[in-house]
C-alpha cells in the first residue's frame, strides 16, 4: 500500500516539516529519522514525543498540536500515483481479485485508502491486527491468499520493499513485482531476486496478460 499505491514517505516528510515550522525550531529530517529508529512503530506518535524531549520542548499541549499537525498534513498530501486507479479498475474489470497487505494499522490503512478513493477496489485489507504479525513474516500474505481463495503460484505480490514484500512472497511461491518507483531507500542493497520490475504501477496489467486496456 504505502509507497506502492501512493507516496507516503513524501507526505510524511512534509508533515515533519510542518511540525518543525509550528515549533519554530529543529530540523525536519531529524524528526523524520526518529520514525526510522525502530524504537517505536513507523507511525507511532511517541517518535514525536521523543523528538520534543530531545529539543527540550515537550509539553502536553505542544505534543497534542504536533501530533494533530503531523496526521492532518500527512493524510492531506496522500494521493494515488498517476495511473494507479485506472490500473486497479482494469485489473478488477478483468476479474482479478485484489487485496492489500500492509503493516499500517487498520485505521491508518483505511483512512489512506478512503482519501485516495482506492478502497472499493480491494476485497480485503490485511493489517497486523488482522493477521497477527508484521512483514516480512508471511502471515498477512497467507491471510490475503486465503481470502482471495487462490494459490500462491497464481498470485502476484506487488511491493516497494525487497526485504519486507518481495522476499516473503518469493518464499511462498508467489510471482513478485517490485515497485521500483516507490523504493525510497535506494541506497540499501538486498540480495533478493524479483520476477518483475515495475517502473510505474500502470505496467502491471501487461505482466498479468491484460493487453486490451
Amino acid at each position: 500500500m504505502d509507497n506502492t499505491l501512493f507516496d507516503l514517505v513524501g507526505a510524511k516528510r512534509e508533515a515533519c516539516r510542518c511540525v518543525v515550522d509550528y515549533l519554530g525550531t529543529g530540523d525536519p529530517e531529524t524528526l523524520f529519522l526518529q520514525f526510522l529508529r525502530g524504537v517505536h512503530g513507523f507511525e507511532d506518535h511517541r517518535n514525536i514525543r521523543d523528538y520534543l524531549e530531545e529539543l527540550g520542548a515537550y509539553q502536553p499541549g505542544t505534543f497534542e498540536v504536533c501530533c494533530r499537525t503531523y496526521e492532518d498534513v500527512k493524510l492531506d498530501l496522500v494521493e494515488a500515483y498517476p495511473g494507479v486507479e485506472e490500473t486497479l479498475r482494469c485489473l478488477a474489470d478483468a476479474g482479478i481479485g485484489l487485496a492489500v497487505a500492509t503493516d499500517a494499522e487498520s485505521f491508518q490503512a483505511r483512512r489512506r485508502l478512503d482519501k485516495t478513493g482506492l478502497i472499493d477496489y480491494f476485497e480485503v485489507v490485511v493489517t497486523p491486527e488482522v493477521s497477527g504479525r508484521r512483514k516480512p513474516e508471511p502471515d498477512s500474505l497467507l491471510y490475503a491468499l486465503r481470502r482471495l481463495d487462490t494459490a500462491p503460484a497464481k498470485a502476484v505480490m506487488v511491493g516497494d520493499s525487497l526485504v519486507r514484500d518481495i522476499a516473503p512472497a518469493r518464499h511462498l511461491g508467489m510471482v513478485t513485482a517490485f515497485a521500483a518507483y516507490g523504493d525510497w531507500r535506494r541506497n540499501r542493497v538486498a540480495d533478493v531476486e524479483v520476477d518483475i520490475v515495475l517502473r510505474e504501477f500502470s505496467e502491471l496489467p501487461g505482466h498479468v496478460g491484460i493487453t486490451d486496456r
